[in-house]
C-alpha cells in the first residue's frame, strides 16, 4: 500500500481503518467479524486505526483491544478521541486524562499516537443553527480551547500518554482554520473529503462548509490531514444500507448524488469504491479513513487502492457534475 507522511509526524498508509464500522455505527456486524476485519487491514498494509470511545459505546476500542490482546504489531499506530463541552477550565485536563486512560485500558496500550478533540470550537457568544439547545454538551468556546484544552493536550504529551494531538474539523470552518493557524496548532486535523464537500448531519452551523479550504489551511501550516466521510455516511454508495429519516442530510445527499451514481454506472464502477478513490486523489489528503464494518467491504477498497491513482479525467468528470457548493478557494501557497 502507498504510504504518505502525516503532516510533520510519520509516514502512514494511504488508507486508515476507522472505528465507525467496527462500532456498528454504519450497520450491524459482530465482534468476531470486526476483529477479523482489523487483522486483515493490518495484514494488507494499513498502519493507522482511527478509534473513539463514542464509536458503539466503546465497541470499536474493544474490538481493537481484542484483535491484539496487548501485542500490538510494530509500526501500527492508533488514535482515540474525547468530546469536551463548555466546562470549567480547571476540569479540562482531568476530563481528558480520565477518558484517555479508559481508552488505553480497553486498547491494552500504554500510549496512543494521536488524541483528538472531538468537539466543535466556536467564538464566544456563537449559537449553532442545529441543536443549539444542546451545544453545551458538544461544543466549547475559543478561549477555553486556547487557555485550557491546548495546554492539557501538551501536558498529556509530557506525561507520555499521547504522541501528539489533533482536532476533528467538521465544526465552524473559520474557527477550525483559526486553530490550524494558531501558534500552538494541532498536529493533525480530520477533514471532510468527499465529492459533495458534505459533512451531512455532523454539520450544525449555518455558514457554508469549507472542507477544501480547511485542508489547504492545514497544509499551509504543516498540519496533517486525515480525510473522513469519503462516502458521506452512505450517501455516495449504490444504496444506503440502514434506515434514515427522510429529512436527514444523508438522505438528501443521496438524492442529490443521483447524477454521480449514473456516471459511476457509465464507468462500470461501484459508486462507493469510486468515491474512495476520489478522496484518495484529493489534493492535501494524507490518509483516508474507512468506515467499513466487515472484511468484504474492506477488501473491495483495498483492491481499489492497489489500482493506483484515479485518472485525472475521471476526477474532472465527477467535478463537472456540479455537486459541490462553490466557496472562494484558498490557494495552497496563500500567505498564513
Amino acid at each position: 500500500m502507498e504510504t504518505r507522511r502525516l503532516g510533520n509526524l510519520w509516514p502512514v498508509s494511504a488508507l486508515t481503518l476507522g472505528g465507525g464500522g467496527l462500532g456498528q455505527i454504519w450497520g450491524r456486524t459482530d465482534r468476531d467479524e470486526a476483529v477479523a476485519t482489523v487483522r486483515l487491514a493490518v495484514e494488507r498494509g494499513i498502519t493507522l486505526l482511527d478509534l473513539a470511545p463514542s464509536y458503539g459505546r466503546g465497541e470499536a476500542e474493544m474490538v481493537a483491544g481484542a484483535a491484539f490482546e496487548g501485542a500490538w504489531p510494530e509500526g501500527l499506530r492508533v488514535t482515540t478521541k474525547c468530546i469536551l463541552a463548555n466546562l470549567p477550565a480547571s476540569e479540562v485536563h482531568e476530563r481528558l486524562e480520565r477518558s484517555l486512560r479508559r481508552s488505553l485500558e480497553t486498547l491494552k496500550r500504554e500510549q496512543v499516537d494521536l488524541f483528538f478533540l472531538h468537539s466543535n470550537i466556536h467564538p464566544v457568544g456563537y449559537t449553532f443553527l442545529k441543536n443549539a439547545e444542546t451545544q453545551g454538551r458538544w461544543a466549547l468556546p475559543w478561549p477555553l480551547y486556547v487557555e485550557a484544552v491546548v495546554p492539557a493536550f501538551e501536558r498529556l504529551k509530557a506525561q507520555g500518554l499521547i504522541g501528539d494531538w489533533g482536532i476533528t474539523g467538521v465544526g465552524l470552518p473559520r474557527t477550525i482554520m483559526d486553530a490550524l493557524r494558531d501558534e500552538a496548532r494541532p498536529a493533525v486535523v480530520q477533514a471532510v473529503a468527499n465529492l459533495l464537500d458534505s459533512a451531512g448531519d455532523m454539520r450544525r452551523y449555518e455558514e457554508p462548509a469549507e472542507p477544501r479550504n480547511i485542508i489547504r489551511t492545514a497544509k499551509n501550516n504543516g498540519v496533517g490531514v486525515m480525510g473522513i466521510r469519503a462516502v458521506q455516511a452512505g450517501a455516495l454508495t449504490a444504496q444506503i444500507d440502514r434506515e434514515l429519516p427522510a429529512e436527514s442530510a444523508e438522505t438528501k445527499d443521496y438524492a442529490k448524488a443521483a447524477p454521480y451514481r449514473a456516471l459511476a454506472a457509465e464507468l462500470g464502477e461501484d459508486p462507493a469504491i469510486l468515491a474512495h478513490r476520489y478522496a484518495l486523489a484529493m489534493e492535501g489528503i494524507d490518509t483516508v479513513v474507512l468506515g467499513v464494518k466487515n472484511r468484504r467491504e474492506l477488501t473491495d477498497i483495498l483492491d481499489a487502492e492497489a489500482k493506483g491513482p484515479l485518472d485525472a479525467e475521471i476526477v474532472r468528470r465527477i467535478d463537472a457534475l456540479g455537486l459541490r457548493r462553490q466557496v472562494p478557494r484558498l490557494p495552497l501557497d496563500a500567505p498564513l
